[in-house]
């Protein structure tokens, strides 16, 4: 794939539905319900929030969010078909994503990912993202591994 082909933009609305669905699904088949701390597309939507999605031909093959919090910024909802996963959509994803909240201030970024996720915990680490204990409404869960990284001001 011509990586040149991935747009990635604001999404509107539903153009995400399926990639949301896809990614819960997954999420099912690795944690109990307990160990999964997914947001909603309502969520995903507000007005302090950004969620972006990386668009091949008009259709939606990525996404990933940015939730403002009061002294940082939470990652959420990183997912990529798996079809375009060699095509380092995730990386790029999260390089726009970090971008827009250097632009916009924040300074801190944390996440919540699972430990059956090895590839999403390579990409994080390799992004900078240093390993944490549990922060904002998070408790200590031994399938969670928690991260976050200091930005620079732009």
């Amino acid at each position: 794939m011509n990586k040149d082909r991935v747009v990635i933009r604001q999404i509107q609305h539903n153009e995400a539905d399926h990639l949301l669905d896809a990614s819960t699904r997954y999420m099912e088949s690795l944690y109990h319900a307990e160990s999964n701390h997914l947001v909603d597309v309502e969520v995903l939507l507000q007005p302090r929030n950004y969620f972006l999605g990386a668009f091949v031909e008009e259709r939606t093959v990525g996404c990933v969010a940015l939730i403002a919090k009061s002294s940082y910024a939470e990652i959420k909802r990183l997912f990529v078909m798996e079809s375009h996963r060699r095509a380092k959509i995730g990386l790029r994803l999260m390089q726009e994503i970090e971008s827009l909240a250097s632009q916009n201030h924040i300074r801190l970024l944390r996440l919540e990912t699972g430990i059956r996720q090895p590839t999403s915990i390579q990409l994080y680490e390799s992004l900078g993202y240093q390993h944490v204990g549990p922060f904002g409404e998070y408790q200590a869960d031994p399938l969670s591994i928690f991260m976050e990284k200091s930005l620079s001001p732009v």
